[in-house]
């Protein structure tokens, strides 16, 4: 997907999910804030996309619908959806990667029925995740890691150095962004 970063990571008690802004058609920007998190079932669950906008909305919508049936079990959400997704003759031609996360766990859902949980990273107690999608993705991922692993910060401060060092190298992602965070019960 050639069309903006999004990145999730967790640390400690901190789900932290953030987005760029950057809308782009072909070769020109067309705008520079969109918003392309959401949050979802009570604010309980954050979704975020990479890709056509139009398909994302149909996907939250869908996914949404996928939380009330299941009450809020994100998991089983993630997989319900991913199937529709994959089966649903209208579905499959949708155009966009998801990233889906609550305060404990998150997931990456593709159209190819892919419901993909991260391997944790750095220091296992912690239960460090990260999940990148998007342009700027590989980017925004090497830095979460190295920072996940080398520094103490926190999943908001790597959220958002990883999100800066990733506007900078991607073409298709910008500095204008949005953060979501969720806390888990201690």
């Amino acid at each position: 997907m050639r069309s903006t970063t999004v990145i999730c990571v967790r640390r400690g008690n901190s789900m932290v999910m953030a987005a760029d802004g950057q809308v782009t058609l072909g070769s020109t920007v067309m705008k520079h804030s969109a918003k392309k998190i959401r949050r979802l079932y009570n604010d309980k669950i954050l979704a975020g996309f990479a890709g056509s906008t139009a398909d994302a909305f149909s996907l939250f919508t869908r996914f949404e619908s996928k939380l009330e049936q299941y009450g809020g079990n994100l998991g089983r959400s993630a997989v319900e959806l991913a199937k529709d997704w994959r089966t649903d003759k209208l579905l499959r031609q949708l155009q966009a990667l998801l990233i889906v996360a609550d305060a404990k766990q998150m997931f990456l859902l593709s159209g190819d029925g892919d419901v993909i949980e991260p391997d944790a990273v750095g220091n296992t107690e912690e239960g460090g995740l990260i999940a990148t999608i998007g342009s700027g993705g590989s980017f925004a991922l090497a830095a979460a890691t190295a920072l996940m692993e080398n520094t103490p910060m926190t999943a908001r401060e790597i959220v958002e150095r990883s999100m800066k060092i990733a506007a900078e190298i991607c073409i298709y992602s910008n500095q204008s962004v949005t953060i979501e965070e969720l806390k888990a019960a201690e």
